[in-house]
């Protein structure tokens, strides 16, 4: 093994000063609503495009719960049409909407109550989503683990069975340490891979 523990993956990858021009959590817009939409647009998508349809969100002021759930079906869609499979989109966000307004009352009140498993349940909303959502919307200590992620130990010689095993592998401080391991291993990996190879001598092996 290249690394022995991920405590020595994150020291590598702080050497690489990947997130110098990154927001503190690396995520943007961390702790608020719109972490929650970008998580569901990201889905199957290049976050360029997310970006975009991020931002005709905002210009229509769709980046609160309540204007969500008031506005016309046919502009949330038209607002999201960049990040593609726009219909399933629309629905997952109107439908985690109304949820976190039933359980919950606002944004607020859910991001200091929601757990994993209520997250799980919501349609549309699996592991790497719910645990983005509480990592970077809810500002908890979770590690999120993705297809970078699983890639980036397997060229150092780790194989998981699953999601779950992946994520166990990390041991993580705090909600900061948490939200930046993430970020920089996707910035590594976009960096540093291609669908066949992985190059790790930017980690000074």
């Amino acid at each position: 093994m290249l690394v022995s523990d991920s405590r020595e993956l994150y020291e590598r990858l702080l050497t690489c000063n990947l997130l110098k021009n990154s927001p503190k959590f690396w995520w943007p817009s961390y702790g608020t609503f719109e972490v929650v939409l970008g998580v569901i647009l990201t889905q199957n998508s290049q976050f360029k495009r997310v970006e975009i349809s991020l931002e005709n969100l905002k210009n229509n002021g769709l980046n609160t719960i309540d204007n969500v759930l008031t506005c016309k079906s046919e502009l949330l869609i038209e607002c999201i049409k960049p990040s593609g499979m726009y219909i399933n989109k629309s629905n997952y966000i109107l439908t985690l909407c109304q949820a976190i307004k039933d359980d919950f009352n606002d944004f607020k009140n859910f991001t200091c109550k929601v757990d994993r498993e209520w997250l799980l349940s919501q349609k549309g909303i699996g592991k790497e989503s719910a645990d983005s959502i509480l990592c970077y919307a809810c500002k908890r200590n979770v590690m999120v683990v993705d297809a970078y992620t699983n890639r980036l130990l397997k060229a150092l010689g780790y194989e998981f069975e699953d999601y779950d095993e992946l994520q166990s592998w990390f041991d993580v401080d705090d909600a900061l340490m948490a939200a930046n391991f993430h970020g920089m291993i996707v910035e590594y990996m976009k960096n540093n891979s291609t669908r066949k190879s992985v190059k790790l001598d930017k980690m000074r092996f």
